[in-house]
């Protein structure tokens, strides 16, 4: 209801934010990661969403339909050859479910 209402604006989730049911009030960017894992459903779903919303595609092996459309100029491509300076590594964890611990890692990245 948050995300219909226009109440939230930043959503990060899954699949399942292209279901028939969702709605946004006012999309103004759609950020997907690893195209290539989308199936046709999810994708037909994202033509009827991204209609007059700006798309952020991010892959690091695009799929063949994509890089020729970028090839063809249907789609514009950028890339990303070397880091950024100053760039610090990830740090991943692997543990159990913290609401908390979520929390303040949100917090510090805002």
């Amino acid at each position: 209801a948050a995300i219909a209402s226009g109440e939230v604006d930043i959503v990060v989730g899954t699949h399942a934010l292209l279901s028939n049911g969702m709605s946004f009030k006012d999309l103004g960017l759609l950020t997907i990661d690893e195209e290539q894992r989308f199936g046709v459903n999810q994708k037909e779903r994202l033509k009827l969403i991204c209609n007059c919303v700006d798309v952020l595609t991010l892959s690091a092996t695009p799929i063949p339909r994509t890089l020729q459309m970028s090839l063809s100029g249907i789609r514009d491509t950028s890339t990303i050859r070397s880091p950024p300076p100053m760039r610090k590594p990830t740090i991943s964890y692997v543990q159990e479910f913290d609401e908390m611990l979520i929390k303040d890692a949100i917090e510090r990245e805002l």
